[in-house]
Order: C-alpha cells, then structure tokens, then sequence
C-alpha cells in the first residue's frame, strides 16, 4: 500500500468493518458542560470491544491477512489497548498472537491480552524496546507483525470512530467547531484527519507533559523524537510518531495541546461522577482540554474523542481520592 490516503478509504474501512465492531454512542455530556463553557459531544470508545478505538484498526489490519500470512500468525508490540486488539483480532481469525509489552504495562491491560490467549513477551520500558523484540520474533518465526499505529489499515480503520461521530452530530443538526484527539503513536489522530477532511474545524492532538512527540512534529514540520516522561497516560507515550501518521496529520491537524497528570486525573473524576462514564487517564486527556477551557477561540461546539477505558483499579481509587471533593465542592 501507499500513504496516500483519503477519507475514501476510510468509508472502505468502515463498510469492511460493519458488524466486527460497536458502533459506540456519541454522548452529549451536559453535565460537564457548565464547566467546560461549551457543549461536549463525546465519542465513548471506551466502550468499544476490548475497551477501547485499538479494536477497529486490529481487526481491519488482521482481517485483510492473506490465508498464508494467517496460518503463520501475528506479533505486535504495545503498551497495552493495541495488544489486546491484535489479541481479540487473532482469536476472532483462529490466529496464534504473540505481543510484546514494557515492563510497566498496567496489569489490567496485561491480563486483557491473556484472557484473549495471546502469548506476552515483556520487552524493556520504552516503544523502541518492544518493537525490537517483536521483530526479532517475527524473523525467527514468519509471523506478521501489525503496527500500533504506523499503518494504513491501521490508521483507515481508526478513522471509522471519527467518521462516526461526525454523522451522529450531523444527524442531530450539529457543526462541530473543534474536535480533541487524545494521541500517542498518531493513529487515531491520522484517521480523524482523513475522516474529517472536508470539514473546517480544527483537530487538536492531546498530549502529556513530556511526552509531547505530536505537538513537536507539527512546531518543527517534521518528526521528533522524544524521551517520554512518567504519566498517567500510559497509552500516550511514544519515542516518536509514526511516518504515515505525521505525514497526514501536519497536512489538518491544526497542533499540539497538553495537559498533566492532574488534567487527567480531573477529568476522569468529572465524568465518572457525573456521568457514570469510567475512562482510563489517556482516554480523559481530550475531555481535560476542554474542562481546563485550554482550546483556542472559545469554540462552542468540541466533539471529544475517550480513546479507552482499561485502567486498573487501584488508579480510579487514587484519584477518586484526589478530585472528588473538588467536583463535589464544584457541583
């Protein structure tokens, strides 16, 4: 394939897709509104099979092995919601799956890729360590590795979520006027450009402090790495974005906003206890911009992306700690 995608594709993504995956609601999140002084359209990926959007490009990417590359079997390497889509993939196409993961993958996610009866290889701390064992399996075994992100099935498939829930707004009567993104390797970003191609809003990457490889790219004009940073965000962390995604994103994408461990840690509180809606800290790092009111222009209308919601327990117990009583002093 070639990079030279267009939002075609990812229609072609989406009708290969109807029925593999849940077409997750896009909720109108009033209760928040008053604090985020815009209206707040969240796409609740989070609910999407394992948890999280991974699942759409896993199972796009698989889907489209030949019989020979399927009888060989998947390697990946990731830090947790892309291993266990590759995971459930593989199970779905009676595939053997092989994934390899940091040392400090967060037990829930390790345990999700297990129960889908992948093998786990456990590979250094950063995303260059993992991805070189996985290409040392693959050479000794024949096994087809599917990228995190870096990929255009990958990437058309992610971009189904976007295409979503711009016909969920569309349909009622909504024009989004800003659309947050959170974004680690650049997938789920990538596909929201495509998807969102012949709109005019702008599309933020949401990034950690310090883990901002996004947010420098599109500054610079090109790609550049980083060391991540400790975060809570632990699905936002590459040492760099992917080539394919970059390559789309600096042609729409509009920049990089950041927030910290204590965005993260609000706006997963905010929600769960307005809401009822449990997502991981990466996937509230959107949904932080607009409580911290950090997007540009006042925009009334922000679609937000909750990318997952795999986050152990011993997490939601901590921060229900820290932010409750500021959300109920709020309320």
């Amino acid at each position: 394939m070639n990079s030279s995608l267009g939002r075609s594709d990812v229609l072609d993504a989406a009708e290969r897709l109807a029925g593999q995956i849940v077409r997750t609601p896009t909720i109108r999140a009033n209760l928040l509104e008053g604090d985020a002084g815009c209206e707040l359209y969240l796409k609740a990926e989070n609910l999407q099979h394992i948890g999280a959007f991974k699942a759409r490009g896993a199972l796009h990417a698989v889907g489209r092995l030949s019989k020979e590359a399927r009888a060989r079997g998947v390697i990946t390497y990731s830090s947790g919601n892309h291993a266990q889509a590759v995971a459930m993939a593989a199970r779905r196409f009676d595939m053997s799956a092989t994934i390899a993961m940091p040392e400090d993958a967060p037990a829930v996610k390790v345990a999700g890729v297990r129960r889908e009866g992948a093998t786990v290889v456990i590979a250094g701390t950063t995303s260059d360590e993992r991805k070189k064992k996985a290409h040392e399996l693959a050479a000794k075994t024949g096994a087809t590795i599917i990228q995190p992100f870096d990929d255009d099935y990958i990437i058309t498939g992610q971009g189904t979520a976007t295409l979503e829930l711009l016909e969920d707004t569309r349909a009622l009567g909504v024009q989004l006027d800003a659309l947050l993104i959170p974004t680690g390797g650049g997938g789920v970003l990538a596909g929201a450009c495509l998807a969102a191609a012949d709109e005019d809003f702008p599309i933020y990457a949401v990034e950690p402090h310090g883990c901002d490889a996004m947010t420098r790219s599109l500054q610079h004009g090109e790609r550049v790495a980083v060391q991540p940073g400790p975060t809570l965000g632990d699905g936002l962390k590459p040492v760099m974005v992917g080539e394919r995604n970059f390559a789309i994103a600096k042609r729409r994408a509009d920049s990089g906003i950041l927030v910290d461990d204590d965005d993260m840690g609000y706006a997963l509180i905010g929600l769960l206890l307005r809401h009822k809606i449990l997502v991981e800290p990466s996937g509230a790092a959107g949904l932080a911009v607009a409580l911290r009111r950090r997007l540009p222009g006042a925009p009334r209308r922000v679609g937000v992306m909750l990318t997952g919601g795999n986050v152990d327990s011993s997490v939601v117990s901590s921060l229900l700690a820290a932010h409750a009583r500021r959300w109920s002093a709020e309320r």
